[in-house]
């Protein structure tokens, strides 16, 4: 029997620091999201980040937090309940960190006599902190405690036409009646040694300008080539000029080089140059969450307008849009048939 499991990233279970705490661990002591050797790790999350930021974090969740929970939870069962409804096979929604895990997501299926998983990771650009981790542990758990399952993943859709549909037809229409000046781009960052770790070459990726502009196996698992080619073929679909928009990469975290240019200074430096409306979009996520709502609806805009900015108008992500819906649902058709 068949059936799907929906993967986000997960979250608190509410936004304070008691509930912050363990997820932040779960989340930063996860080998491909912080991946120096294990000692190093736990001394850096468990002896310093967890005794600093679980309030820092909780009291920027709180100004996020939505009476039914949090955003991307809530998102994400509204995606699942709308891919389910359509679907005649079992459906269940899991998350990487926190609940319900994709431990519990997996025995709900098992439950319901699925021996045969279509895993879907809900991040269109393949990254080692995102769909590696989930798809990795997914099979893990499966051959300690499913060996009967097989599962078969969704690889990175960011090139897939009906998710460049849902972005474009999404971005278009709430930009209608809206004079930008630019339209940035902003993607979740990595820092570069995970860029040049998932080249299967082990020499294209060079970080150079141009690598990610030449053909080469290597762009099936490079985050940043599939970033700039989500935006390429947006504006392409869009017909956006190219001095019309920007890319930036957002949420750094610790000392090491990350991707540039970064958001939080591509949105000051386009304040201080003159750009007044400023629109941002964040297609690396598809549902709404503390990046989106916190990090670039609230402290990016607050710095923009600081800065001589006059309008700041944030693109919602996919979240359960129709077309992203049936978008799900024609890529789970398309893997039941085969």
């Amino acid at each position: 029997m068949k059936g799907v499991l929906l993967v986000n990233l997960g979250s608190p279970k509410s936004p304070e620091p008691k509930d912050v705490k363990p997820y932040l661990g779960e989340f930063l002591m996860d080998k491909r999201v912080i991946d120096i050797p294990y000692v190093y790790r736990a001394l850096l999350v468990k002896g310093i980040i967890l005794n600093t930021r679980p309030k820092k974090s909780a009291a920027a969740y709180k100004k996020i937090w939505w009476d039914e929970g949090s955003p991307l939870v809530v998102i994400s069962q509204r995606t699942h309940a709308k891919v389910e409804e359509k679907m005649d096979i079992p459906v269940v929604l899991a998350m990487r960190y926190g609940e319900p895990s994709i431990k519990q997501g997996l025995e709900k299926l098992h439950q319901q006599g699925v021996t045969d998983v279509f895993l879907i990771p809900l991040y269109p650009q393949f990254a080692m902190a995102t769909t590696e981790t989930i798809t990795v542990l997914a099979e893990e758990l499966r051959s300690k405690f499913y060996p009967e399952m097989n599962i078969t993943s969704l690889p990175a859709f960011y090139k897939k036409k009906e998710y460049v549909a849902a972005l474009a037809n999404s971005i278009k229409s709430h930009l209608e009646n809206y004079d930008y000046d630019q339209l940035l781009f902003s993607y979740h960052g990595v820092p570069e040694r995970h860029i040049k770790k998932s080249d299967i070459t082990k020499s294209h990726c060079q970080i150079d300008g141009s690598c990610c502009n030449t053909p080469s196996v290597a762009h099936d698992y490079c985050y940043r080539h599939q970033c700039f080619a989500t935006t390429k073929q947006v504006v392409d679909a869009l017909g956006i000029p190219a001095d019309k928009y920007s890319v930036s990469f957002q949420s750094r975290l610790g000392r090491d080089k990350w991707l540039d240019p970064a958001t939080d200074m591509t949105v000051n430096q386009m304040a201080e140059n003159g750009v007044k409306k400023l629109a941002i979009v964040t297609p690396a996520f598809v549902a709404d969450c503390l990046e989106t709502l916190e990090e670039i609806g609230m402290e990016a805009k607050h710095e923009f307008l600081q800065r001589g900015g006059t309008e700041f108008k944030t693109i919602p992500c996919l979240n359960d849009d129709d077309q992203w819906i049936d978008a799900l649902v024609t890529w789970i058709n398309e893997w039941k048939t085969k």
